[in-house]
């Protein structure tokens, strides 16, 4: 890493839609090509437990329920990215959640036409990525 910043992580989830129509490669890349690294990545299910954990403060929004099942419905893609300003840097990369509105350029902007089915998630602050990848992966403590 060229930057004398200390990387920071983040966490970010190739959804089932995603992983349905084969864009692993495409989106890994994208996050390869402007200098992030993968520190892990593993392709799991999401069970309810974890649903509920990892999107802990929408549980009782009426939204939920779908997204749910959404994103327990098949495999996703987990993964640790870090370099510097990494949240900040992945957020801008996948753009709008609404992929319908997302800037060309932009994972959803290019390739998603959903709100809910938007192909990633990602953490929204270095808080909430400490949080869940405490959840996705706990021997990276």
């Amino acid at each position: 890493m060229s930057s004398t910043s200390p990387a920071e992580r983040t966490l970010v989830l190739i959804k089932p839609d995603a992983v349905r129509r084969g864009l692993i490669g495409e989106i890994t890349g994208r996050f390869e090509r402007k200098g992030l690294h993968i520190e892990a990545m593993v392709l799991r299910a999401m069970d309810a437990q974890l649903a509920d954990q990892h999107y802990a403060e929408h549980v009782e929004r009426d939204f939920y329920p779908p997204l749910k099942d959404f994103m327990t419905g098949g495999p996703l893609v987990a993964m640790v990215l870090s370099g510097d300003t990494a949240v900040e840097i992945v957020r801008a990369m996948i753009g709008a959640t609404d992929g319908r509105k997302a800037t060309a350029g932009t994972i959803r902007g290019d390739l998603s036409m959903s709100n809910r089915e938007n192909l990633v998630h990602a953490s929204d602050s270095a808080a909430s990525a400490a949080r869940e990848i405490a959840l996705w992966f706990p021997e990276l403590g």
